[in-house]
């Protein structure tokens, strides 16, 4: 019975393709430039246009692009000839994408981008096909080795018009100064999109959860707040600003050091060294300082330092943070 070797055909298929994007990145000229300004003075929207396999690349590819700030619609070129092409107005920019620059349903479509008095650019593998030749500006994969063995199955070819969709998006996105903010908008679900959004204050305990003693309480007092609030936890303070906190750590460690401690105050026992955040800082940041420090409480202050909340990593996972 033949053993195949999966691996050696899953690296030489990941090495093809590999260097087919080094040529791709090497060949870039100025051409690209030309595109990426016109597209970035597009009034309408950019419209990505293909079919077949090129056409779920160019599908991918808007996508990206309205994610990123650049509002963009897919149209099936098969589609595009029985009235979908009416969605197409003279203030969009269209970006072809065609391997073999020689699709049928594209070329047919030719007269029609014409006469819509839009602006249409090609993505293909060859720059003398007519699609290419036809195109106002047109930029070339230069793809000639497709990882499959047969150099039939669109692979190489694929992933280049992909990897060069997602540069024009990422430069336009640059050019656009476009902020994690900005992509947080167009993602207000999901993790991604909890991430960007979410701040501390959304999610802290604060008002009369929040568990608060004086520096002169004693270990009895704190340990009562602690219980009554639930949240494992008293912040300390002094003068209405936070001096240490106080963790079930900080417990352990005073009953096996102390013989008697519940009467003396918690200022002997707490955790001067805090670590803390401002509200207004993103959630995942919280995160970020939860797992440097190997700790599962972050105490909220405001720009006084007095303390106004506390947010812990179950938070974090209970709002999908995590």
């Amino acid at each position: 019975m033949k053993t195949n070797n999966y691996l050696k055909s899953a690296r030489r298929t990941i090495r093809t393709e590999a260097k087919g994007l080094e040529k791709l990145a090497r060949n870039l000229n100025i051409e690209f430039n030309q595109v990426c300004d016109r597209l970035l003075k597009t009034k309408g929207k950019i419209i990505t246009l293909g079919i077949g396999k090129s056409g779920h690349i160019a599908k991918k590819v808007s996508a990206t692009l309205s994610s990123t700030g650049s509002s963009s619609s897919f149209i099936n070129a098969g589609e595009a000839l029985h009235g979908d092409a009416g969605g197409i107005s003279k203030d969009d920019s269209v970006i072809i994408f065609s391997h073999s620059g020689q699709s049928e349903e594209v070329i047919g479509l030719m007269p029609y981008l014409k006469s819509a008095g839009c602006e249409y650019f090609s993505v293909t593998g060859s720059k003398n096909s007519f699609i290419a030749k036809n195109s106002m500006i047109n930029l070339d994969t230069g793809i000639s080795e497709e990882a499959c063995p047969l150099d039939l199955a669109p692979t190489t070819s694929t992933t280049a018009a992909l990897a060069l969709g997602d540069a024009l998006a990422v430069a336009l996105l640059e050019a656009k100064n476009f902020k994690s903010e900005d992509f947080a908008k167009s993602h207000p679900g999901g993790k991604i999109g909890k991430r960007l959004i979410t701040t501390v204050e959304d999610l802290m305990s604060r008002g009369k959860e929040l568990p608060i003693v004086s520096q002169h309480a004693t270990l009895s007092e704190t340990l009562i707040e602690i219980s009554s609030k639930g949240l494992g936890v008293a912040l300390v303070a002094s003068k209405n600003k936070l001096i240490g906190i106080f963790t079930d750590g900080d417990l352990r460690r005073t009953l096996n050091d102390e013989k008697d401690p519940l009467s003396q105050k918690i200022k002997y026992f707490m955790t001067k060294e805090i670590k803390i955040i401002q509200k207004e800082s993103l959630a995942i940041e919280a995160l970020e300082i939860m797992q440097e420090n190997k700790i599962y409480t972050l105490a909220v202050i405001d720009s006084k330092k007095v303390p106004i909340g506390i947010i812990r990593m179950h938070d974090l996972i209970e709002a999908g943070i995590i």
